[in-house]
């Protein structure tokens, strides 16, 4: 709460959010669909940026300037710390997502007001698609916290982070590529690697509802239920990884 860092970054969302009631107007026939698409970009840009700044820094700073020891020193168990971290850092992106979820209504409102539509924007979609990709970002947290856990620098967790995140928003079409017809190309050793590599990594794109957001598409129920017992499944296997890395750190 105190990172000056953080307050800058909330001031820019503030400032955004302003701005997309005018950068919407510049489509005059898709103003409502311009604005909750740039909503939910700049929502989700700002969440990450927060995601990899907090999750890469957090464990490593406290080590770096010692106040792991004092915290260590009380009746707390490593597991404690860490999870203790895990969850301050998922709740401090709750309240930013909720901020500007509200933010972003109020925007919208705003460009719809100018140029109505033929179709309502659907707002329980809209609040779905924020809650979902608030998810996918404390999965991302989950992963940078195993990196932070296991490193002595700020760059591992930093870049790992981002580069997880490239690769497991892209890890869905490089996968309907390979098994489509068009991969029928490549060598059954390539097509088994990039299977493996497809459920090794998080898939962020089951996360992404902006469709169903802009256009007002139906939700499928059972679809958000698996995504969301998988974000468990998988973040509950990151947090234990990061829990035992950090069990068995020496710290110095």
């Amino acid at each position: 709460m105190r990172d000056r860092l953080l307050h800058l970054l909330f001031v820019l969302a503030v400032l955004s959010l302003f701005l997309i009631p005018a950068f919407s107007l510049f489509s005059m026939r898709q103003v409502q669909e311009l604005a909750v698409t740039l909503s939910l970009s700049a929502l989700s840009f700002l969440l990450l940026v927060l995601t990899v700044l907090t999750g890469a820094s957090s464990i490593w700073r406290d080590v770096e300037r010692r106040y792991t020891f004092s915290v260590l020193g009380l009746p707390v168990s490593r597991a404690d710390f860490v999870l203790g971290k895990f969850f301050a850092i998922a709740l401090l992106l709750a309240v930013v997502a909720v901020v500007l979820a509200a933010g972003s209504f109020v925007a919208i409102k705003i460009a719809v007001s100018v140029y109505p539509a033929d179709i309502p924007v659907n707002w329980l979609n809209f609040a779905v698609a924020v809650c979902f990709d608030y998810l996918k970002y404390v999965l991302l947290l989950s992963l940078a916290f195993v990196f932070s856990a296991v490193s002595t620098s700020f760059y591992l967790p930093f870049l790992g982070a981002i580069a997880i995140f490239m690769a497991g928003s892209a890890s869905q079409e490089v996968y309907e590529f390979v098994t489509g017809s068009a991969g029928k190309d490549f060598a059954p050793l390539a097509r088994s690697v990039v299977k493996l590599v497809y459920y090794v990594l998080p898939n962020f794109a089951a996360f992404d509802l902006k469709p169903q957001a802009i256009y007002a598409l139906p939700l499928v129920p059972g679809t958000l239920l698996l995504t969301l017992l998988y974000f468990v499944c998988y973040t509950g296997i990151m947090l234990s990884l990061a829990v035992w890395s950090f069990s068995r750190r020496e710290l110095s």
